[in-house]
């Protein structure tokens, strides 16, 4: 085979890869501030929380939606409206912190989430090292946070509660490496299923944090 040939594709798969890490990173961006913007608006207005299941249909309905218009221009709507969604459910959470004079824990949580994202990402990005091995552990810590959350809504233990913070900030962080090798290496080539991906493990680490936080002031 030609070498220049091998060159010139070499050139355009990495051009190709570099396209969808910037456009993730800028949709990634210009959701996150939706998404502050919609979780602001209903801390403001003090809006009543969507409760478990609506919380749920809402979600993975939205989900769904976003991953089936991924590959069409209505999939950038999708991924403001789940990301929105999401924003407007961290309201009652943030006023309960807000109310309690705990205002300065939201700004921690912020700084350590922004942090968490920052290390993993860099790592990724300057090592270029391949992070699919993580595909395995993190299907079978699904499975344990799946149980585990399960048995705590039964169970209510407030130590239970705190592992699984602890287990979500660790699964959410393997996610970010995951989901940054994926797109450099050219396994995720749509920056709109990407997006939702690194969106969703932020938010679950922003949680987390909260929870974590929270129940260390209320110790």
């Amino acid at each position: 085979m030609d070498r220049s040939f091998i060159a010139t594709s070499s050139e355009g798969s990495l051009l190709s890869t570099h396209k969808v890490l910037r456009n993730t990173y800028f949709l990634l961006s210009l959701t996150l501030g939706f998404s502050a913007l919609t979780a602001t608006l209903s801390t403001a207005f003090n809006l009543p929380g969507p409760g478990l299941i609506l919380m749920l249909v809402g979600f993975y309905g939205l989900m769904f939606l976003t991953y089936r218009l991924a590959n069409r221009p209505a999939g950038i709507l999708a991924v403001f409206a789940l990301t929105g969604f999401m924003g407007y459910t961290l309201g009652p959470i943030l006023s309960s912190f807000i109310a309690s004079g705990a205002g300065d824990i939201i700004m921690l949580a912020l700084g350590g989430t922004a942090l968490v994202f920052f290390c993993c990402s860099a790592y990724v990005l300057t090592t270029r090292k391949d992070m699919s091995f993580l595909s395995g552990m993190m299907m079978a810590g699904f499975v344990v946070l799946l149980v585990a959350v399960i048995a705590n809504l039964f169970l209510q233990i407030p130590a239970l509660q705190l592992a699984i913070s602890a287990l979500f900030i660790l699964f959410s962080a393997g996610a970010i490496l995951w989901e940054t090798s994926n797109i450099i290496h050219g396994g995720e080539t749509n920056y709109i299923r990407a997006t939702v991906g690194l969106y969703v493990s932020l938010y679950n680490i922003f949680v987390s944090l909260l929870s974590i936080l929270g129940f260390a002031r209320n110790e």
